[in-house]
Formats: C-alpha cells, structure tokens, sequence
C-alpha cells in the first residue's frame, strides 16, 4: 500500500491530506430541439476546463430519452470543481448536482 492508499499523501501536491474520492452526479435537462447542441457543449466546451483539473479523475457522460445528461465523474479529495452552466437557451433548466462518497458496506 502506498502513502497516499493509506491516505498519508498528498494529492498531485496540492496538500490535500486525503485518499477519498468524491462523485459528483451532474444532470441538465435539455430543450427537446437543443439536445445535440447541449450534448456537444458538455462534450466540447465545459468537460474539457474541468478534466485539466489536477484533482480529476474520469468523466462519463450519460443520455436519457427525455433530453437530459448526466455526466458522473470522479474526484480525488473532498471539493470537486465546479462545472460551468449551460448557455441558457439550450436548457428547459438549471442544471443540478450532487456529490457522494461511497458507502463501506
């Protein structure tokens, strides 16, 4: 096990003391006839200036039938970045998000 498994380390030398990962959930819901632009600037534009981020891990983006994403991604340490909001008129509404840690079970 190495210093920062055991959560010894520092992470990418930012001083974060922690080996938690944190999981933040990013859902947007899109205008049914702006659902192709939108996916485009998750894809294009926002995920990008957030994946450069020293403290990201993976992104995944993820579609539904009713023009919503979601994109999940992965963070080491406890303050994930925070995501740009989409140009207004390609939402029906503001995007949402929720962070997780996972559960020891």
């Amino acid at each position: 096990m190495t210093a920062f498994e055991a959560g010894e380390g520092s992470v990418s030398g930012m001083g974060v003391e922690s080996s938690a990962v944190i999981v933040r959930m990013w859902e947007v819901r899109a205008h049914p006839e702006a659902f192709d632009e939108l996916l485009s600037w998750v894809c294009e534009a926002m995920l990008p200036k957030v994946e450069v981020h020293p403290l990201h891990i993976s992104s995944e983006v993820y579609s539904s039938t009713d023009h919503r994403l979601v994109v999940i991604s992965k963070w080491r340490g406890s303050t994930p970045e925070e995501f740009s909001d989409p140009p207004s008129h390609l939402v029906s509404r503001r995007p949402q998000a929720w962070d997780f840690t996972e559960v020891d079970r």
